[in-house]
């Protein structure tokens, strides 16, 4: 399971497609109704929320929005509850720039054309709901990947 911290738009359509899945997977353990991935580590930034299905219910919003601003994606926003007024979880600046490497290097293979090249401003890479702490340039303590 990967739930990005970065701005959706740089997934391509293979990473858009299996960030909403693995999100509502996700949504169905903090629900309850799976016994798979209840430890997960990618799910602890939304456990430690006051309200977890509701802080991935605003993460999911933003990758469902993305999807509809894109041609041929058909995500069904009905299966995320209501976009309500929840705290901005924060992010490192080391796990947003952890992350577009994982990223690039996914891309290589299966879709050159999406690496990242450029530069972008601090508060445009990120998913939106997700807030970057540029003074953290450490990895969050849940990423137990290397690369």
């Amino acid at each position: 399971m990967r739930l990005w911290s970065l701005h959706p738009m740089f997934l391509d359509p293979v990473g858009l497609v299996a960030l909403w899945r693995e999100g509502l997977l996700a949504r169905k353990v903090l629900l309850g109704e799976t016994r798979g991935y209840l430890n997960h580590p990618q799910l602890d930034r939304f456990k430690a929320q006051a309200d977890p299905v509701a802080s991935l219910d605003c993460y999911l919003y933003e990758v469902w929005y993305e999807a509809t601003e894109r041609i041929g994606y058909n995500f069904n926003r009905k299966l995320i509850g209501p976009r309500t007024d929840q705290p901005k979880i924060q992010v490192s600046l080391g796990q947003i720039k952890f992350e577009l490497v994982h990223l690039n290097l996914k891309l290589i293979d299966r879709n050159p054309d999406k690496i990242f090249k450029g530069t972008i401003a601090l508060d445009s890479i990120a998913n939106p709901f997700l807030q970057v702490d540029v003074d953290n340039v450490d990895r969050e303590p849940w990423e137990r990947a290397e690369l």
